[in-house]
């Protein structure tokens, strides 16, 4: 069961480890995020970007350190518990992970009767909100391949909003979308982190990372430290 969090956290790692299988990836973490607060991971491939994002919603096990996400303990969950965690920690990722063989809405319906929804009215209505917060509500009957990059891109993350998360973990959104496109997506998560979701956006982009400022965090040498400016941002090249 998760644990009460009166306070704006709404996820609190303190000395955690990070590993990825028998490879020991970040130490001593310590981080704090704030409910409805937007942020960057940043680092070079193989940093630990990923391996965080997995432990945060339990696809790893926390295996040193307190960690706390949404109220659930990582190094205590139950395993009966770890479908809850998830469906409020919605993950984005960046090879869409789409059926391509189904519609925009049987994707989404697919994901609300695999977590339990049941009510045909009720997930229809769902699906219907969804994408329209993602600027599709007329693209329900498209199959992927007749979608543009940023729309199948929208269409993950209605998926990732479909059981009211808490918490949105992007991981590399952008990373097969053109400029222009990729504005477009920071913007939806931007907005998303406005409705009180926390929103975690691991890039390359320092387009992106320049254009909207937020706080970033960056995976380097086995730990993550707050990066505090953009020029130091630029100067290690990302």
């Amino acid at each position: 069961m998760p644990e009460d969090n009166l306070s704006g956290k709404i996820i609190d790692l303190k000395n955690c480890e990070i590993w990825q299988q028998d490879h020991l990836v970040l130490s001593n973490v310590n981080l704090e995020i704030e409910r409805g607060e937007f942020l960057y991971l940043v680092g070079r491939v193989g940093s630990g970007k990923t391996s965080l994002i997995k432990t945060l919603n339990a696809q790893l096990p926390l295996r040193e350190g307190k960690g706390v996400v949404a109220g659930y303990d990582l190094s205590s969950i139950k395993p009966r518990d770890i479908p809850f965690l998830r469906r409020k920690t919605g993950v984005v990722f960046q090879d869409f992970q789409l059926l391509i063989d189904r519609s925009v809405n049987e994707n989404l319906e697919f994901v609300l009767r695999a977590t339990g929804w049941k009510n045909k009215y009720e997930i229809d209505a769902r699906i219907e909100d969804v994408l329209g917060k993602v600027g599709l509500n007329k693209k329900g009957y498209k199959l992927p391949h007749q979608l543009s990059g940023g729309e199948q891109q929208r269409v993950v993350i209605g998926r990732a909003l479909l059981n009211d998360p808490e918490i949105i973990l992007a991981d590399e959104p952008t990373g097969n979308l053109d400029p222009e496109t990729s504005e477009g997506i920071v913007k939806l998560l931007i907005e998303i982190s406005r409705s009180g979701k926390a929103v975690m956006v691991a890039t390359h982009n320092y387009t992106i990372l320049k254009k909207f400022t937020a706080r970033t965090l960056k995976c380097e040498n086995g730990r993550i430290h707050e990066v505090d400016n953009e020029e130091e941002i630029e100067l290690e090249e990302l």
